[in-house]
């Protein structure tokens, strides 16, 4: 924390690419909370380099190049005119470099800050905090590969992601069609639809099989879209799990088998909460498709959906086939052989 201190005013001039096959832009390179800072010359961030995960390419040489472990097609060169920022960064990388513990008890990624600079922000920062830190660093790769996981976890109880080959080829029409992201079917869920991190949508079959129009599973994909845009559904894991898995996926990359399953748990145990009215008939106005199916398909009776009803924005118009009929038939059996 009082190296941090002494250096967080230093700032610097350098040239940065993101890869070789781009020009080098000039930028301006400070050193913020746990990261190496790189702003464009109008002084907007362009890269947040993890100081527990800079690596210098040409140590004891002039100009000096650093990059991101494990990552050197990026690279942030600073001339020797700025002795005092190379200066800065090398003596946080030593101290970063004593406070690691034995070999093979982290993994660490580029964008995850060292156990020394964390525990010492984390006794100064609010949980929010933290979480803000956390969701910032963690990059897509990550976040899918928990939403994998906690997958795997969901499977356990709801049976394992349905495979039929020409099911998976018409969801993933229905997904192109709808700009959903990646979908994936199980075959008892118990809920109807979930969104998880990294932006996979998971659906039970029975939006497939119990109903005779797929703008039903249309409104079911739609509503999840819509929440996701909402929140994060990251955020929303890390709020349920607590200081300590924040903690650990800001340290490690990592979060526990325990806390998944208590996460899945969760998940497959909360009321679903309906998307807003508002936003999600948007939603289906862009799409060019009827809400009363799905609203419908929520309450029979129509009393409790009544708003996407009379809000239907297609109502009175004829409108094309979301997706054909062979396509739709593969989808009502996706979980059949």
């Amino acid at each position: 924390m009082t190296a941090l201190t002494k250096y967080a005013r230093i700032e610097a001039t350098g040239l940065w690419r993101a890869n070789p096959d781009d020009q080098r832009r000039e930028v301006i390179v400070s050193i913020g909370d746990a990261t190496l800072v790189i702003s464009d010359m109008k002084d907007q961030a362009i890269a947040h380099w993890s100081l527990a995960a800079v690596a210098r390419a040409n140590p004891g040489i002039q100009p000096a190049i650093f990059h991101p472990d494990g990552d050197p097609a990026e690279t942030l060169e600073i001339a020797e005119t700025h002795g005092e920022m190379i200066d800065a960064i090398e003596t946080l990388r030593r101290a970063v470099e004593r406070s690691r513990p034995h070999p093979g008890r982290l993994r660490l990624i580029g964008v995850l800050g060292s156990i020394l600079t964390v525990v010492a922000l984390a006794l100064f920062w609010l949980p929010g905090a933290m979480q803000d830190h956390t969701l910032k660093v963690v990059p897509k790769v990550k976040r899918a590969s928990i939403g994998t996981a906690l997958l795997r976890q969901i499977e356990r109880v709801s049976g394992v992601a349905c495979n039929n080959p020409r099911g998976r080829i018409a969801l993933a029409k229905l997904s192109t069609r709808l700009s959903a992201g990646p979908l994936t079917v199980l075959p008892a869920m118990t809920r109807d639809s979930i969104h998880l991190p990294g932006g996979l949508i998971v659906l039970n079959k029975t939006i497939f099989e119990d109903y005779e129009s797929p703008d039903v599973a249309a409104g079911f994909i739609l509503s999840e879209v819509v929440k996701r845009a909402q929140s994060d559904p990251l955020r929303d894991m890390l709020a349920d799990l607590g200081l300590r898995e924040n903690f650990r996926l800001l340290t490690t990359g990592e979060i526990s088998e325990p806390a998944l399953t208590s996460y899945a748990e969760v998940l497959m145990t909360a009321r679903d909460t309906p998307a807003p009215v508002d936003q999600l008939l948007a939603q289906f106005n862009e799409e060019r498709l009827h809400s009363t199916p799905y609203a419908e398909a929520l309450d029979i009776t129509g009393e409790t959906t009544l708003a996407l009803i009379e809000g239907d924005p297609m109502a009175g118009q004829d409108t094309a086939p979301l997706i054909n009929d062979a396509d739709w038939l593969r989808l009502q059996n996706i979980c059949g052989g």
